[in-house]
């Protein structure tokens, strides 16, 4: 469960630096989505806005959710310089309820939560989705400790293909499996947890 001490903490960080995690979008976020055609679309725990940016550059119209002001506020900056308008909103997802039946497109990317908070999170971003509409799920996967490089260690955060997918209730699985992405300055790459499903 995330807490007001972990908002703190995520504020500190992005505080910190100008770009925690850099400009470009998560290279399977972009792998997936660059062809498909633009629509409505959530990004829950968006951070600095960099997935959500590269969509609204796309067409997409963005609702972008964090619980950091901070993240939020870098994010926002980035929209305005690039000419670019998204929603903005910041929500600590473990509450966050987004309006049903509403997004042609959802992503979650490297939330972190403990299963049970996971399941809550994703459970509801399923119900979020219109008819047709697109979850895109992908965060570290539990052997990274062990087999990858980077990323949290604690076990009862990560993901497997099969967690995730249990939390997606009626919605059908086009992809769930780990994938490796490419660490700078790392001998190994990470090992990440890849779903994709959709509404019928």
């Amino acid at each position: 469960m995330t807490s007001a001490v972990d908002q703190v903490a995520w504020d500190k960080r992005y505080r910190q630096t100008e770009r925690v995690w850099g400009s470009a979008p998560n290279r399977f976020v972009a792998e997936e989505l660059a062809e498909r055609a633009p629509g409505q679309a959530l990004d829950l725990a968006c951070g600095e806005g960099r997935n959500a940016l590269w969509l609204a550059e796309r067409g997409w119209r963005v609702t972008a959710v964090d619980f950091s002001p901070a993240a939020l506020a870098k994010g926002r900056a980035a929209a305005e310089a690039a000419g670019l308008e998204l929603t903005w909103t910041a929500a600590d997802l473990t509450g966050y309820v987004p309006e049903p039946d509403a997004y042609d497109l959802v992503l979650v990317a490297y939330l972190h939560l403990p299963e049970p908070a996971l399941r809550t999170v994703l459970g509801r971003a399923a119900a979020a989705l219109a008819p047709g509409g697109t979850l895109l799920v992908v965060g570290h996967d539990a052997t990274n400790p062990a087999q990858g490089a980077g990323g949290p260690q604690n076990p009862a955060i990560l993901y497997t293909p099969e967690t995730v997918t249990a939390a997606l209730g009626p919605l059908r699985v086009d992809r769930a499996e780990r994938v490796r992405r490419p660490v700078d300055g790392a001998a190994r790459p990470a090992i990440d947890t890849l779903v994709i499903a959709t509404r019928a």
